[in-house]
């Protein structure tokens, strides 16, 4: 087992709203997702790194074929609150959108897809591999 540390820092804006920061500068604003803010809420965030990261295992192994003419990967879920007063998501699923050009190349990727899917679900995808194995979640409270 490889051991790839990864951190990215969360610091208030404002009122409900939020920025991402990760270890490279990179920068992703959030919000709490009311009327009118078209922020992705940290929900949506979840279900945008399940897609991302299962859309990006795929087209890396699709694409070595051919270049798709459309390719787009959706995922739903329902947000609930459990019998346990929590609130999750439930129902989760993901839709791949994906269409290859006429032709052998086309063809090889088309054929090559559903194994490609089925990797990234399998072993591959960090994202909804960690979501759907779960596992413990640490909290500490620190004075800055």
């Amino acid at each position: 087992m490889t051991n790839q540390h990864r951190t990215v820092t969360v610091a208030r804006d404002s009122e409900g709203l939020m920025t991402a920061t990760n270890a490279r500068g990179g920068v992703l604003p959030m919000g709490s997702a009311v009327d009118g803010d078209t922020r992705f809420s940290p929900v949506e965030l979840l279900l945008a790194a399940i897609a991302g990261c299962t859309a990006m295992d795929v087209a890396a192994i699709t694409t070595k074929r051919a270049e798709p003419t459309h390719f787009e990967v959706v995922i739903d879920g329902n947000k609930i609150r459990d019998d346990f007063g929590g609130n999750r998501l439930v129902d989760l699923a993901v839709t791949f959108k994906i269409a290859f050009p006429e032709g052998s190349k086309g063809d090889a990727a088309r054929q090559v897809l559903p194994k490609a899917v089925s990797q990234s679900h399998d072993r591959l995808c960090t994202v909804s591999r960690t979501v759907q194995l779960g596992g413990p979640i640490a909290t500490t409270v620190e004075n800055p």
